[in-house]
């Protein structure tokens, strides 16, 4: 909140917060790991309106499974995971960056199809009018 008052008023800067992709499939992690990194998606695009038109770019980065330390101290032997589900540190960071680059303010790195995030934000979008009405919705009476 700081940085991103302190960015403001310089009229640049950027934050780059990473959630992972568990912030939406949580029912394939743990509840805590998951529900957190539900947290920084949600801060991270609240963020993104708050800051609109300062020159300050936000970006949530999701990966997928990483190889680093936390599997390790996890206790979860990461050579069981297959390989092919597993992504390097650098591929991540270069892609995140790349993501940043390109104006992205969600980037999952192992995503072939940046479409199908557009139609997950059109799906949420969808609801938006009728999230908060004066009465309940007709199928609940």
């Amino acid at each position: 909140s700081a940085a991103a008052a302190s960015f403001a008023k310089a009229g640049r800067g950027s934050i780059i917060n990473i959630a992972s992709v568990v912030a939406l499939f949580p029912e394939r992690f743990n509840a805590t790991y998951s529900a957190s990194k539900a947290y920084v998606l949600s801060l991270t695009q609240s963020l993104n309106a708050e800051l609109d038109g300062t020159g300050v770019k936000v970006q949530a980065v999701l990966p997928g499974v990483t190889r680093t330390e936390i599997w390790e101290r996890s206790g979860i032997d990461a050579s069981q995971i297959p390989a092919d589900m597993v992504m390097e540190v650098g591929e991540m960071v270069d892609t995140a960056l790349s993501g940043l680059d390109q104006g992205e303010l969600i980037t999952i790195p192992s995503l072939p199809n940046a479409s199908e995030w557009d139609d997950f934000v059109k799906a949420r979008l969808v609801m938006a009018p009728n999230l908060s009405r004066n009465t309940a919705a007709a199928r609940y009476k």
